[in-house]
């Protein structure tokens, strides 16, 4: 019975408006180059990142360098149609394993190839490496869907569908915190510290054909300003003047992370004006609210984006969402307490989750409860009532059957690819 209901709820994940949505967009993230101007030539769908070939009189300067080895060479091979000259160097516009990991495809030790990172190396913050934080691992894989069956993970939303990410830790040249020219190739590049996404991204800046790659502070979806897998705070008020940054430049082609390249100096500044003015959206009407007293469930609701930019097509909720921004900046300022004295020090899980058992009339009056809520598709409500019950009986199977339904319910209506395979993950680790 349950393997059926978890085939079931496969078919039911794919076949609603969501999951057209998605496999529609996963299908556009087909392989290909794209020549982007004169010399700029970009790797699209090898890998979840996209990274560039910028062809000059004496080699080849690259922008980022892919996700793993063997996709970085399937691009290669292909730019090896367009020029045989060599690689010089390799700009990284942050340090993030699916921008560096396809290093060796490109880069050895001993070779004449110069590697330029912005300040800082990824990031600021403790990794969880050095925290020996092991359990990032699990919610990394939950994410990004590692663990579910061909057919129900069916994008990542800002690329195509991988397992893995190389990480390369060779030495890199640091690029310091100032803007920096570099001559390389016969060309010239202008560098900048741009911090977005991570303490170390830079933009890349090539004038004479006005360029510019964004690194992932800019990509075609809503900004992961805060990643459900778990990150420290990533800066919501510099990402948005990162945008407003790149804007002055005047750019005639936008090269992302993620996504396709943007080409026309009207298109470009629509789209960094849209990305700029909503995350500046984001992070005031969030500061206002907390200004106000109000807690972070209370901020979700208080925080709206006005119709022209939740409308836009570079702002849908296809990888982050603004409501875990919105989340992530009250935490970033104010940390865990939400202000309410009574949750200073609030009973534990499983005394409080018994005391409204018994309040509710009992068990299985709640479970009936919940039973009724999935079957009128009160999903969320259901989620919520098979919590209380496995926070006062955690080995319960029942209702562990119950919420995994109530979360692949969830997965089935949502649109962003992140919180589907969230929902996804734990459901099937619950149905084991």
């Amino acid at each position: 019975m349950a393997l059926l209901l978890m085939w079931c709820a496969f078919g039911q994940a794919q076949d609603t408006d969501a999951g057209r949505r998605l496999k529609a967009l996963n299908e556009s993230f087909q392989p290909r180059i794209i020549r982007v101007s004169n010399s700029v030539y970009s790797a699209f769908g090898y890998g979840f990142s996209n990274f560039s070939a910028v062809v000059g009189p004496e080699g080849v300067v690259l922008i980022d360098a892919g996700q793993t080895p063997e996709v970085a060479r399937l691009a290669l091979s292909e730019f090896r149609k367009i020029t045989s000259l060599p690689i010089k160097a390799i700009i990284y516009t942050h340090g993030h394993a699916d921008h560096s990991g396809g290093t060796p495809a490109f880069a050895t030790p001993g070779d004449d190839v110069a590697l330029w990172i912005g300040h800082g190396g990824i990031s600021g913050a403790l990794s969880n490496e050095e925290a020996d934080l092991t359990h990032g691992a699990v919610r990394n894989g939950r994410q990004f869907g590692y663990s579910l069956p061909k057919g129900q993970r069916i994008t990542n939303g800002i690329g195509p569908l991988t397992d893995t990410s190389s990480r390369y830790s060779g030495a890199k040249q640091d690029l310091g915190s100032r803007k920096r020219t570099l001559q390389m190739a016969g060309l010239e590049f202008e560098t900048s510290p741009n911090r977005g996404e991570t303490d170390d991204h830079i933009y890349v800046w090539f004038a004479k054909e006005r360029v510019l790659f964004s690194g992932d502070n800019f990509y075609a979806a809503w900004p992961n300003l805060y990643a459900i897998r778990g990150t420290p705070y990533r800066d919501v008020r510099e990402w948005g003047e990162s945008n407003d940054r790149m804007l002055q430049l005047g750019a005639e082609h936008l090269v992302p992370g993620h996504t396709l390249p943007i080409s026309g100096r009207d298109h470009v500044a629509r789209a960094l004006t849209d990305y700029r003015d909503a995350i500046r959206l984001v992070f005031s009407k969030t500061i206002e609210g907390m200004n106000r007293g109000l807690t972070p469930d209370q901020l979700v609701e208080y925080v709206r984006l006005p119709d022209h930019l939740a409308r836009s097509p570079y702002l849908q909720p296809y990888y982050g969402h603004p409501a875990w921004a919105v989340r992530s900046i009250f935490n970033g300022y104010f940390g865990w307490f939400d202000g309410n004295p009574t949750n200073l020090f609030p009973l534990p899980p499983q005394e409080r989750s018994s005391r409204w058992i018994r309040l509710s009339g009992g068990h299985q009056k709640l479970l009936d409860e919940a039973r009724r809520a999935l079957a009128s598709n009160d999903v969320q409500w259901a989620a919520e009532i098979c919590d209380v019950l496995l926070d006062a009986n955690p080995g319960n199977g029942e209702v562990k059957a119950l919420k995994a339904s109530a979360l692949e319910a969830l997965a089935a209506q949502n649109i962003n690819p992140l919180a589907r395979n969230y929902y996804l993950s734990v459901a099937l680790e619950l149905r084991r």
